[in-house]
C-alpha cells in the first residue's frame, strides 16, 4: 500500500515514520521547503526518542521519503493523511482550522482514482464534512471519502504509542473506507488492538473528550495539592490511594505547575468554544481551562515567597523549561509564565534545559542560558524545578548546595523526598506536601 502523509511535522513525521516501519510506501509532503530538505539529509527538525533511527532506517529500505509535490505524491496513494496544525485562533479560542481547508483544496486538485481522505489532525466535530464538502465542490466527479483517525500521541512516547496503542479510533460510515484502514493497521490487527469503527463526527469529538478528560484528571490533583497544603496531607498518597481505584487509574494524578503542551491547552479550550456554539456548555472543561492558567500563573509566587517574599538583586535557577521531559516542544509550558514573572519581580534568572532551549531562547528574553544543571545553580539564591527531566532526579546534592548562595530548592515536580532534603540541609518546598511550605 502507498500513503501520502501532508504535514511532516509532529504527528505527520511520527505517524509517517511509524506506518512505512508497517512496511507502507510512505511519502510525507510539506510546503516547508527548508523542513524536506533537512528530512532528505538526514536532519529530523523535532526531538522525539527514537524518531531520528526510525527514520534513516526506512528512508534507506525505499519505504520512506520526503517531498513538497503533493501531486506526484497523492497519484499512486490509497490514502491520503492530514497531519496539519490546528492551533488555536488568536482572539476566540476556536481551532484554525485554515491549513486543514488548505490542504482540502491541494487534494482537491490532485485526485486521481479512489482516495481515502483521512484527518489525522485534531479537529472539531463538522470538519471531515467541511473537507468533504469542499473536494465535493470542486471536484463533483472525484471518487473518494472521508475519514477521521484521531492521533494519540504522548511526546516523548510517540513511537510506542503507534507501535503498541491503547487502541485506534476511525471515523467513517463508508464500508470501502473501512476496508482500506482495516489493511493500513493490519499489524495492529495481529497484536488484537481495539480498532474502533465509528461515525466521523464521533471519532472527532472523541479525541477531544479523551484530552480534556485527562486535562482534568490533572487539574483534580492540582486542586487537591492545594488542599493537602492547608490540611497537613500528602497529595502523592492521596494520588496512590485514589489511583488503585480501578475505575480511577494512576495516570495524570501527578501534582504540578499545570499543564501545557501541544494538545490540552488548546484542546479543551476547543471543546468548550464547541459546546459554546452547539448549546452544551462545557462547565467542567471551563473550569479546568480557566484553573490552569491561574496555577501556571501563580507558581513564581511561591518562589517569591520562599525566598522572603522579595526577588530584588537575586539570581533564581531554573531546571526544566519544556512542558513535559523528553521533548523540545515549549508550547503552552507553564516556563512561559514562571520565568517572565520571576524576572518581573527583580530576579536574574539562569535556565538550562536538555532539549528545549534553543526554541525557549526565542520566547525568554534576558535569561541566562547555561550547559548543565551545576553551572545554572552556580551563585542561585534558589533553585526551581520546573521540568521532571531524569537528569534532574538524581543531582549531587552536596554539590549543588556548595554551590549556591543559600540551599533553597522549590521543587514544582516532587521529585524529591522532604525528608531526604531536610538530611542534606535544604529549605525545600514541594508541591501537596506535608511542609511544602517549607521545612
Amino acid at each position: 500500500m502507498r500513503i501520502a502523509m501532508i504535514g511532516a511535522g509532529y504527528v505527520g513525521l511520527v505517524s509517517g515514520a511509524c506506518f512505512s516501519e508497517f512496511g507502507i510506501d510512505v511519502t510525507c509532503v510539506d510546503t516547508d521547503a527548508d523542513r524536506i530538505a533537512k528530512l532528505n539529509a538526514g536532519g529530523i527538525p523535532i526531538f522525539e526518542p527514537g524518531l531520528a533511527q526510525l527514520v534513516e532506517n526506512n528512508m534507506e529500505a525505499g519505504r520512506l521519503a520526503f517531498t513538497t509535490d503533493l501531486a506526484t505524491s497523492l497519484a499512486a496513494a490509497d490514502a491520503v493523511f492530514i497531519a496539519v496544525g490546528t492551533p488555536s485562533r488568536r482572539g476566540d479560542g476556536h481551532a484554525d482550522l485554515s491549513y486543514i481547508y488548505a490542504a482540502a483544496e491541494e487534494i482537491a486538485a490532485a485526485l486521481d482514482g479512489y482516495t481515502v481522505i483521512v484527518t489525522k489532525s485534531t479537529v472539531p466535530v463538522g470538519t471531515g464534512r467541511e473537507v468533504q464538502r469542499i473536494i465535493r465542490e470542486k471536484r463533483p466527479e472525484a471518487e473518494f471519502d472521508v475519514v477521521s483517525n484521531p492521533e494519540f500521541l504522548r511526546e516523548g512516547a510517540a513511537i510506542g504509542d503507534f507501535m503498541r496503542p491503547d487502541r485506534v479510533v476511525i471515523g467513517t460510515d463508508s464500508e470501502r473506507a473501512r476496508d482500506v484502514m482495516r489493511r493500513l493497521y493490519r499489524p495492529l490487527y495481529l497484536i488484537e488492538t481495539p480498532i474502533l469503527f465509528m461515525s466521523l463526527e464521533t471519532a472527532e469529538l472523541t479525541k477531544y473528550a479523551a484530552n480534556s478528560f485527562l486535562a482534568t484528571k490533572i487539574t483534580f490533583i492540582n486542586e487537591i495539592a492545594d488542599l493537602c497544603e492547608k490540611v497537613g496531607a500528602d497529595v502523592q498518597d492521596v494520588a496512590r490511594g485514589i489511583g488503585l481505584d480501578g475505575r480511577i487509574g494512576p495516570k495524570f494524578l501527578h501534582a504540578g505547575p499545570g499543564y501545557g503542551g501541544s494538545c490540552f491547552p488548546k484542546d479543551a479550550l476547543a471543546l468548550v468554544r464547541t459546546g459554546e456554539e452547539s448549546g452544551a456548555p462545557m462547565r467542567i472543561v471551563e473550569a479546568v481551562v480557566d484553573i490552569n492558567e491561574k496555577r501556571k500563573k501563580a507558581m513564581a509566587a511561591r518562589v517569591i515567597a520562599a525566598c522572603g517574599g522579595s526577588l530584588e538583586d537575586k539570581t533564581v535557577a531554573v531546571l526544566g523549561l519544556t512542558f513535559k521531559p523528553n521533548t523540545d516542544d515549549m508550547r503552552d509550558a507553564p516556563s512561559l509564565d514562571i520565568v517572565p514573572a520571576l524576572q518581573a519581580a527583580g530576579a536574574t534568572v539562569r535556565a538550562y534545559d536538555p532539549e528545549g532551549m534553543a526554541e525557549a531562547e526565542t520566547l525568554l528574553p534576558g535569561v541566562v542560558w547555561c550547559d548543565d544543571a551545576y553551572s545554572t545553580v552556580d551563585g542561585a539564591d534558589a533553585v526551581v524545578i520546573v521540568t521532571e527531566w531524569n537528569e534532574f532526579r538524581l543531582l549531587d546534592l552536596e554539590r549543588v548546595k556548595a554551590l549556591m548562595k543559600q540551599p533553597l530548592m522549590v521543587d514544582l515536580r516532587n521529585i524529591y523526598r522532604p525528608a531526604e532534603m531536610a538530611s542534606a540541609g535544604f529549605h525545600y518546598l514541594s508541591i501537596g506536601r506535608p511542609g511544602a511550605g517549607g521545612t
